[in-house]
């Protein structure tokens, strides 16, 4: 219905659609939340509106951190040559071989992470990434330039001149780019919802200066009757003299005052729908606001077939290659696991696939012995010296690559779970057997962002944070999405994290 991670907003001026439209849709008696399902009344009041806008912020970022690889590179020549240096050769000589550091240095910025939201979360460990992130590009940079003879220069002082320069000049735009980004005249706004959701964006936005809207108040539905909540949005609207009404239109109480808030369209007041809102922001749905009716409009699984295709052809292809490198490896963990203790190289066990499909995943067996994941099995079954390594290494996981050839699996999608756990998990959380409408995969959405992975046999307070990341992934399901997972994976293998 609409484009990726688009806004649902009513901002029709009155002459964007006609008066015989308007008065049609208010003598059918339809509210404003029906109205705003309505196809032809989404395109024809859609906004692309970027005060909230992730990619444009992080496309803002990138083209900050670009220019200023490039500015410390010249700077670095002035200091060494002096001016005028662009009439030298050496101007020519240096840019194409850090052309090519820039480039790498971009792509660890991204896998790195610092193209995020800029959460208030994300700022408050902003310093520690940059430091790391900045770290591992130098010894990047080091290693093209010496260990690459087609680089044609191997620069010595230059190299460590421009390192600190470019980590300066990087830090500093990072650090305080926020002041840039954030500046301007903020536009005022209402909350209307209830529930953790609503707190939480309520404090994230009003504290956080990255964004170009303040909340100046919140209507909590929950602590209000019906008629209380129309008669307080209504004033709120225009004592506050608001341009944008952030809404749940899903609230019960709020139903009955969309045939009001209708006529707050000719005064340009603008809604936004705060289920979107607050994916668009922190990356993943809020299960305190998902509702059927939240299920069946937005994880649809209507016919994807161009990128069900590509996507099933990207894991055959991949997964082949990668399998097919990785058995000279399998010759190393079968002599490391002869030496542990003398047992099986490999260990099969049921998890729950796709549309509730008992299957058969492959691993590298790391247990003193297999317990096919079954908890009353696991008394006395510890993991060993050699399947430690590989469990932190990832490498355990490296035969799964075969469920992904064989279809049972995909490259990208949520993590496949035992059939007990599942069971219990349907039984303690609402809708979480929406995620078996994907194939499992590899690697998700919420294993390289979901920070505190499920421990134990069962946690089901984790596994629903973990369920909100997995219900982000199927609505927003993309190549781009899956290309962003790819890229991150490689992140949470070197640092050893994720669910």
């Amino acid at each position: 219905m609409l484009s990726d991670r688009g806004f649902v907003v009513a901002c029709c001026k009155p002459s964007t659609l006609t008066t015989n439209a308007l008065n049609s849709v208010a003598r059918q008696g339809h509210t404003l939340a029906s109205a705003l399902k309505a196809k032809y009344w989404v395109k024809a009041c859609f906004l692309n509106d970027a005060m909230f806008s992730h990619r444009i912020e992080a496309f803002l970022l990138f083209l900050g951190d670009a220019i200023l690889l490039y500015t410390a590179l010249f700077l670095m020549l002035f200091l060494r040559y002096g001016l005028p240096f662009g009439s030298q050769p050496v101007v020519r000589l240096h840019f194409f071989p850090f052309t090519i550091v820039f480039i790498v240095w971009l792509i660890v910025f991204f896998i790195a992470g610092l193209y995020e939201r800029h959460t208030l979360l994300f700022q408050r460990r902003l310093p520690q990434l940059l430091l790391s992130t900045l770290a591992v590009n130098s010894i990047l940079a080091v290693l093209l330039f010496y260990f690459i003879p087609s680089f044609l220069i191997t620069p010595r002082a230059n190299l460590f001149i421009y390192i600190g320069i470019s980590f300066v000049v990087i830090f500093l735009w990072r650090r305080y780019g926020s002041l840039v980004l954030g500046a301007g005249e903020k536009q005022r706004a209402i909350l209307i919802g209830s529930g953790p959701a609503f707190q939480e964006l309520l404090h994230e936005v009003n504290e956080n200066s990255r964004y170009n809207v303040r909340f100046v108040s919140g209507t909590d539905t929950h602590t209000l009757s019906e008629t209380d909540v129309q008669d307080d949005i209504l004033k709120r609207v225009y004592e506050e003299q608001v341009s944008l009404v952030v809404i749940d239109l899903s609230d019960e109480k709020v139903e009955p005052a969309s045939r009001r808030l209708y006529n707050l369209l000719f005064s340009r007041v603008r809604f936004m729908d705060i289920h979107t809102l607050y994916e668009e922001i922190f990356g993943h749905v809020s299960l305190s606001l998902i509702q059927h009716n939240w299920i069946l409009e937005n994880v649809s699984m209507s016919s994807r077939t161009l990128y069900d295709l590509g996507k099933r052809t990207m894991d055959i292809l991949f997964a082949s290659l990668l399998g097919v490198l990785s058995l000279p490896l399998y010759l190393v963990v079968y002599i490391g696991i002869k030496l542990d203790d003398g047992g099986a190289l490999f260990v099969f066990q049921e998890r729950v696939g796709q549309h509730n499909k008992i299957m058969k995943t492959i691993k590298f067996r790391t247990m003193s012995r297999d317990d096919a994941g079954r908890a009353d099995l696991k008394v006395g079954n510890k993991v060993t010296r050699f399947g430690a390594m590989l469990r932190r290494t990832r490498i355990d996981e490296l035969p799964q690559l075969w469920n992904v050839v064989l279809g049972d699996m995909s490259l990208i999608g949520p993590r496949p779970e035992l059939p007990s756990l599942v069971k219990l998990y349907e039984k303690e959380i609402p809708y979480y057997h929406i995620r078996h409408l994907l194939k499992p995969g590899l690697s998700g959405w919420a294993q390289i962002y979901h920070k505190t992975p499920p421990k134990g046999n069962a946690d089901t307070n984790e596994t629903s944070v973990k369920l909100s990341y997995d219900l982000f992934y199927l609505k927003h399901r993309s190549f781009f999405l899956d290309m962003k997972i790819a890229l991150k994976t490689v992140k949470v293998l070197l640092s050893r994290s994720g669910v």
